[in-house]
């Protein structure tokens, strides 16, 4: 990196405080920061683990704290209420500050009356669902029936959503509808001394098209046949708005009102990606969570694409994933030109995982990131994935007491 390139980034993070000035008012608190765990397979065990490896380090500066999913399209009737209420019992039972993300994109498997179509001897079957899930055209015939993710090896998963079908929005608000009240609740019901507790409430998990769950040529074909037969060469990030596989998003940008014809433009998937996430972060807002406790979770992976600006509403904190500038998000200056359009009290590094080994890298990762103005929490995926090595644990616990310290 030049001369230049370092002027410039160090010019950006001065500018960052000046963002939210005019906009916070009495919104913006002074307040602990977090260092965030998330769990990947929540349970009180996992809750009581992080709290005994942990105990005694957390300080009024930077507080340790977990983080649960709620994929609550994936569950039978009820159970996301059930497991919420787990979770906010063990958060207060542990005293470990929580962070709670309200998914229903990634995941939707008891909903097969969204999205089967295609298949009359399953659950669910209706072919107007076709409008429920993505297009490879500007058709609902060329409606998708699978898909495929890679979080660490490749697989199958159901079509994606059509992020602006309006059946798919009403089931988003009405099983949002169930569990914001309940955390609303929970927040308001605390003591004073245990505010703390309540880290925020996230919406989206990496909200993008295509990328979590895309789509290859001719893919409705390999349905029938085995998942060996499946190409295996993914995605090309930076190949815009494809990204080296088939493009989606005709369905959301036609229903969306955006287009019906021409080609399909990188921008118009950041319009419906930002529309979907201002709709789920305006529902929490009405049902009572505060801008600074509602955070958004948006996908970005190529340097300059408009992704990026689809984490910024008037409701909520924006927050992106940090894996490659992890060390330093400071690097990732598509993330930072965003924020700079953001009057939000606070930003969050909200999914983050620094892949060094060495103790000290660690610590410094997390220095550069929490050091960044107005960022509230970092959340590190995933606790299963940490908690077994020396090295990370170790360099939180030092992190911490070197804020105490300060």
């Amino acid at each position: 990196m030049n001369i230049k390139q370092n002027v410039a980034i160090f010019l950006l993070w001065l500018a960052i405080p000046l963002l939210a000035v005019s906009a916070v008012g009495n919104e913006r608190e002074k307040t602990a920061q977090y260092i965030v765990i998330n769990f990947s397979h929540p349970s009180e065990k996992a809750f009581q683990e992080v709290a005994e490896t942990f105990k005694g380090h957390g300080n009024d500066s930077v507080r340790i704290g977990v983080g649960v999913i709620i994929s609550y399209l994936a569950y039978a009737p009820d159970e996301a209420a059930k497991r919420l209420k787990n979770y906010l019992s063990y958060a207060e039972k542990y005293d470990l500050p929580l962070v709670i993300q309200l998914d229903g994109e990634q995941w939707w498997e008891n909903r097969p009356d969204l999205w089967n179509w295609w298949d009359p001897d399953q659950p669910g079957y209706n072919p107007d669902n076709k409008y429920n899930v993505e297009w490879t055209s500007w058709r609902a015939d060329d409606a998708v029936k699978i898909g495929w993710r890679n979080w660490g090896r490749q697989l199958r998963v159901l079509p994606m959503p059509n992020l602006m079908s309006p059946r798919y929005r009403t089931a988003c608000h009405t099983e949002m509808k169930k569990l914001v009240p309940m955390v609303v609740s929970w927040y308001r019901h605390l003591p004073a001394s245990k505010k703390h507790l309540f880290v925020g409430l996230k919406v989206g998990w990496e909200s993008s098209i295509g990328v979590n769950n895309w789509y290859y040529p001719n893919g409705n074909e390999l349905l029938v046949k085995s998942g060996d037969q499946d190409p295996q060469y993914g995605l090309t990030l930076d190949s815009l708005p494809a990204r080296g596989v088939t493009a989606m998003g005709y369905a959301a940008v036609s229903t969306y009102g955006l287009a019906k014809s021409g080609t399909l433009q990188q921008e118009q998937l950041t319009t419906v990606v930002q529309a979907h996430l201002s709709d789920l972060s305006k529902l929490c807002a009405e049902m009572g969570v505060p801008r600074n406790r509602l955070f958004t979770h948006c996908g970005g992976w190529s340097q300059g694409e408009t992704l990026y600006k689809a984490a910024i509403n008037e409701y909520a904190c924006p927050g992106w994933s940090f894996y490659d500038f992890a060390g330093n998000p400071l690097m990732d200056t598509t993330a930072m030109d965003a924020l700079q359009q953001s009057n939000a009290p606070f930003w969050s590094a909200v999914e983050w995982l620094y892949n060094g080994k060495n103790a000290d890298n660690w610590q410094s990762a997390l220095r550069n990131t929490l050091s960044i103005p107005l960022i509230r929490y970092l959340c590190i995926y995933n606790w299963e994935g940490i908690k077994e090595e020396e090295q990370p644990v170790n360099a939180i616990k030092r992190y911490v007491a070197e804020t105490k310290s300060e």
